[in-house]
């Protein structure tokens, strides 16, 4: 598929040495602030249930929910971050998963899932109701959508060498999204950084 500017970014992140999933442990512990353990426990996941990851990455999370899933999936713009997930989910040779090269908007999934979750992605697509409204045509019945959204307002991430145009996220309006793609709002709480929400299916 084309590279774009956000598949770009993720892929010179990975060239410059950053792979989450190796970080030392200060630095995993800083990301958990985003979704750690509170984030994890609301995926309420269990072992006969499909996941999707909407922005797999390198697989730092996938590495902590997938165990724990009946099949995983994951999907991500950026080439050489899918293929480094996929390396770091070797370490699970009884898992069935899939990490997939593709825009989650555009790409033709062939299953539905029990859980759908996300965490610091949502900020890099500008249609959310969109996103939301195909979360929910993928999801099971009594099936699962969690988000984890940042609270920086910002419209840029700056890097020093270069900087990435995001569309912040708010509860407020992720909520509507999720009400008007018919889903039913469950919960929602905060971390240290991130808003996070919880949607079901009907």
């Amino acid at each position: 598929m084309p590279k774009t500017d956000v598949s770009i970014h993720y892929d010179l992140l990975l060239a410059e040495g950053q792979d989450p999933v190796r970080d030392p442990a200060p630095l995993r512990a800083y990301m958990d602030k985003w979704d750690g353990k509170p984030f994890l426990d609301a995926l309420q996941l269990s072992p006969e249930k499909t996941v999707l990851e909407i922005g797999v990455g390198t697989g730092r999370l996938a590495v902590r929910t997938a165990p724990f899933c009946k099949e995983f999936v994951g999907i991500d713009l950026s080439s050489d971050t899918v293929y480094r997930a996929a390396q770091n989910l070797l370490g699970f040779p009884k898992l069935k998963a899939n990490v997939i090269c593709g825009d989650f908007l555009e790409y033709d999934f062939a299953q539905k899932f029990d859980v759908i979750y996300s965490s610091l992605t949502f900020m890099h697509i500008e249609n959310k109701q969109s996103a939301i409204g195909k979360v929910a045509s993928l999801l099971k019945k009594n099936g699962r959508f969690v988000l984890s959204i940042d609270k920086n307002p910002s419209e840029y991430i700056d890097f020093g060498t270069r900087k990435l145009k995001i569309y912040p996220d708010t509860p407020g309006h992720i909520r509507s999204c999720i009400e008007h793609a018919g889903l039913t709002f469950t919960e929602q709480f905060e971390t240290e950084f991130a808003y996070i929400i919880a949607a079901q299916s009907p």
